[in-house]
């Protein structure tokens, strides 16, 4: 019993240390590169799939908008460094948005520390898609994004998690999308060999959307997208443009 102990002492004395010094990295990286960041609003969007999905069409959605838009979309972790390199490119090109996807691995490594994140949000948690870490370390890790107070927070009201991350608020608005009470409602869909259409009700106004990307699970994407975008203040129109305009191939 007593080693175990010290074992776990150890563990977590080690963690400390791993903490701390992603911490003093972070500052010296936004002394050096100036803090870009201040200066252009961070959509973080997180979760199991999808992530570069929604990415991409935010991306599209902000640009049919007239915004500057710089994405750093990846589905494999990255460095705090390669962060914050990539924010002080997007702001010399003139970005006023940034848009960054990130797996759990890279949240545990807390890379977002100090960063102001505009919009956080979660595609879904799909316990069968965990390679390297458990269900418990993964809602750990995704935690910490949540818990550094964006101002915008969106939850995915269909996920089997979602009573985990409810808890979460963004400090100005807090938006859910899915088939069932919420806030960006799924009303029907229809698939197609090459593409998805599906109706949305956003604040009671019914719009319908299409996307070049096949499957199920485009229909909950184009919705977080949506919701991202009603978040951000952005209009219907630009939402149904910038959806459209996405084709992966």
């Amino acid at each position: 019993m007593e080693k175990r102990e010290k074992s776990t002492k150890a563990k977590n004395k080690k963690g400390g240390f791993k903490a701390n010094s992603q911490k003093v990295k972070a500052k010296l990286l936004k002394s050096y590169y100036g803090n870009p960041a201040k200066d252009m609003k961070l959509i973080a969007i997180t979760g199991t799939t999808g992530k570069t999905i929604v990415a991409h069409y935010i991306h599209e959605i902000l640009r049919a908008s007239g915004e500057q838009v710089a994405v750093l979309a990846s589905d494999q972790p990255f460095k705090m460094s390669m962060l914050h390199k990539f924010l002080s490119d997007a702001w010399k090109a003139g970005a006023n948005y940034v848009i960054v996807t990130v797996p759990a691995e890279g949240l545990r490594d807390n890379i977002f520390y100090g960063l102001p994140v505009n919009v956080a949000a979660m595609t879904n948690f799909v316990t069968a898609g965990l390679k390297d870490m458990g269900p418990e370390e993964y809602l750990d890790s995704e935690k910490t994004l949540f818990d550094m107070k964006p101002e915008i927070v969106i939850l995915n009201s269909d996920d089997l998690n979602y009573d985990t991350f409810a808890e979460f608020k963004g400090s100005k608005d807090t938006l859910s999308f899915g088939q069932s009470g919420a806030d960006i409602k799924i009303l029907n869909s229809k698939l197609y060999p090459k593409g998805t259409e599906a109706t949305l009700s956003i604040k009671s106004e019914v719009i319908s959307v299409a996307t070049f990307v096949a499957g199920e699970t485009a229909v909950s994407y184009m919705a977080c997208a949506a919701a991202i975008a009603t978040g951000l203040g952005l209009s219907t129109d630009h939402i149904i443009d910038g959806i459209a305009e996405y084709n992966p191939e």
